[in-house]
């Protein structure tokens, strides 16, 4: 599901940068329990956008409306409310599942979110010298709970 509303081609600028990652976990036949290390899907989409002179708006917008569509659905508790809520869910949960499977390999049946907002940094002044060249520190990290998906197997 990707929704298609006049934000598509017109979207409100940004006033922060959020990190979207994600990690996987898979129960080995001896009941060992494996935790990838964190993915970052946000760096799949700007790779997708990097050197493209003409990239599409599903390649920048996915991941970003899904994760704007998540919070409007879900508030701060991460619980579904109605079946709209759901399938925003699932979707996002897709969205993970579909790039974490297509770079990594083995098998897993939970995936996690963890999404860190950064603020956006200013611009340099008219000088060109920035007034303050550290990078911006976080100001919010929310980690989503683990969602179960059907066994997941890549190679």
């Amino acid at each position: 599901m990707f929704e298609q509303n006049w934000r598509l081609f017109a979207p409100d600028p940004e006033s922060v940068n959020r990190q979207i990652s994600a990690r996987t976990m898979h129960t080995a036949p001896d009941g060992t329990v494996h935790v990838s290390g964190w993915f970052d899907l946000g760096a799949v989409d700007t790779a997708a956008v990097k050197h493209d002179p003409f990239p599409s708006h599903t390649s920048q917008n996915m991941l970003r409306r899904a994760w704007t569509s998540y919070l409007e659905t879900h508030g701060g508790d991460d619980r579904p409310r109605s079946q709209r809520a759901l399938m925003i869910q699932q979707y996002l949960g897709n969205i993970a599942v579909d790039r974490v499977a297509a770079h990594r390999t083995g098998a897993f049946e939970s995936i996690q979110l963890r999404v860190i907002t950064l603020p956006i940094a200013a611009p340099p002044a008219a000088s060109g010298h920035s007034p303050g060249a550290a990078a911006p520190r976080p100001t919010d990290t929310r980690y989503l709970p683990w969602w179960k998906v059907a066994r997941h197997a890549t190679s």
